[in-house]
């Protein structure tokens, strides 16, 4: 993960142009001020991606970032297939920020750097541990469905248990919340992944 020296277009836009910009700090409310200080001091260490947009609405943004940290550092899921979750929403999405943030930690968590290198291209991965897989494919069929079939489900039990698998559809229902908060806002990426950019999927 590198800083973004360029502008990088978010989604599947082409347009770098920012419709919601960070407010001007002289010019905030009280709220968003103090949720600017809750960012800063809190374990995001600062106004980044999607709470940009987001201190246009800072009692959302309140409550977005405390169910997002619970999410990510609080609940019962694995930080590998936590983390694979997200690139898969971040990949869907097309959302430079959140596949630059995510890419080192699932690397660090144990995901396979050949997996990530064919999910970034817009395949499903061949090289999936048996429960990544079952992410996987949990993730694909709840963004594609809606829902999951019944033998999606039994194989989700099996491996996050029944807290799990509602932990699992919120954080992938936060990642596509935020996501789409920063396309319509044309958040640019402050970072890049080794990747490099994420691009649009092949036709």
């Amino acid at each position: 993960m590198r800083p973004n020296n360029s502008s990088t277009p978010q989604g599947f836009s082409g347009a770098t142009d920012s419709r919601l910009p960070l407010p001007d700090p002289a010019q905030m409310s009280t709220k968003q001020k103090e949720q600017a200080d809750a960012l800063i001091n809190g374990p995001r260490k600062g106004i980044k991606g999607p709470f940009i947009p987001l201190m246009r609405s800072p009692e959302l943004l309140e409550n977005l970032a405390s169910t997002g940290e619970y999410l990510r550092f609080k609940s019962t899921l694995p930080e590998d297939l936590k983390e694979f979750a997200t690139l898969i929403v971040a990949r869907e999405t097309s959302n430079q920020f959140e596949w630059a943030v995510h890419y080192p930690l699932a690397i660090a968590a144990g995901v396979a750097p050949e997996s990530l290198k064919e999910l970034f291209e817009g395949a499903r991965p061949q090289t999936l541990s048996p429960d990544e897989a079952v992410v996987y494919d949990f993730t694909r069929e709840l963004s594609g469905h809606h829902g999951l079939s019944d033998g999606t489900y039994a194989r989700a039990v099996a491996v996050l248990k029944e807290q799990g698998v509602v932990e699992m559809t919120a954080l992938i229902g936060y990642f596509y919340a935020v996501c789409w908060i920063m396309n319509v806002a044309r958040t640019p990426s402050q970072l890049v992944a080794e990747t490099g950019p994420l691009h649009a999927f092949p036709i």
